[in-house]
């Protein structure tokens, strides 16, 4: 009996000790639960009227919602009575440590984040990056995914992206299509120049402005060639080139305008 005794008279010490403090973290906890869900709330209403990229808005609010939650649990843990120091200390260390593990995923992240914050380019864009030509599949934080002409997705890590250049063609709303065209010395130059131009003006994808333009390009050894230019959608450029050559090809040989090749000549011994 004595010793029941006791152990009630403990139990009682405890409660009265702790239990204050363990009635207190509780409320502490469920109001500061709320109190982060209204930040979060909050903050999403704010990036969605400042028309923030997706990918950002979805990092910033966990990033926050992290970052809240350790702070309330470090409060929770202090109003218990353990001392969060060393908790601190730990965090602090262990942030130390990751931070110096990923050097090349935090500069991939903070290339992320100049990207969706400046938007250099965005989803949809026909750009060309490192190498790459491809249009922007998706914007991650660490990486960017283009999927090239050949269909083939590449992945470039956004600290390149953020720190080298990049050719946006989609950004003016229209591209120029450049090709050269060859045709024999004794051709006509004006009768070349209006058929050409006759090639792209009656391509519906050629826009109108700018103008497409033809001018001699080069006296080259066997052809003078031509610089034929139409200016087209960037969706248009791959269709407009092939029917700028295509087209070419066609109406040259209609008019009698002679593309020179190479002739092979055969001695006879």
């Amino acid at each position: 009996m004595e010793d029941a005794q006791v152990w009630i008279e403990k139990g009682i010490d405890f409660i009265v000790t702790f239990g204050p403090r363990v009635i207190g973290a509780i409320i502490i906890y469920i109001i500061g639960s709320w109190v982060i869900k209204k930040l979060i709330g909050a903050l999403r209403r704010v990036m969605e009227k400042s028309n923030y990229e997706e990918s950002l808005k979805r990092f910033l609010m966990r990033l926050l919602t992290w970052a809240l939650r350790i702070l309330l649990i470090l409060v929770v843990v202090d109003q218990l009575g353990v001392d969060v120091t060393t908790f601190a200390a730990v965090i602090a260390a262990a942030g130390l440590a990751v931070g110096l593990a990923l050097q090349g995923s935090l500069s991939n992240f903070a290339g992320g984040v100049l990207i969706l914050v400046f938007k250099p380019y965005k989803i949809g864009d026909l750009i060309e990056a490192q190498g790459t030509i491809g249009t922007v599949r998706l914007i991650d934080i660490f990486t960017t995914k283009l999927a090239t002409p050949q269909n083939k997705l590449a992945i470039v890590p956004n600290g390149a992206m953020a720190n080298g250049n990049i050719i946006n063609y989609t950004a003016l709303g229209q591209i120029r299509v450049d090709t050269v065209i060859g045709v024999d010395y004794a051709s006509d130059i004006a009768q070349t120049k209006k058929v050409l131009m006759e090639v792209l003006t009656s391509n519906p994808r050629v826009l109108k402005e700018p103008a497409p333009t033809v001018n001699v390009m080069e006296l080259a050894d066997s052809s003078v060639n031509f610089a034929v230019r139409p200016y087209c959608k960037p969706e248009d450029y791959w269709q407009v080139y092939f029917d700028t050559y295509e087209g070419s090809k066609l109406a040259l040989d209609a008019a009698g305008i002679e593309i020179p090749y190479p002739h092979r000549v055969q001695v006879q011994k």
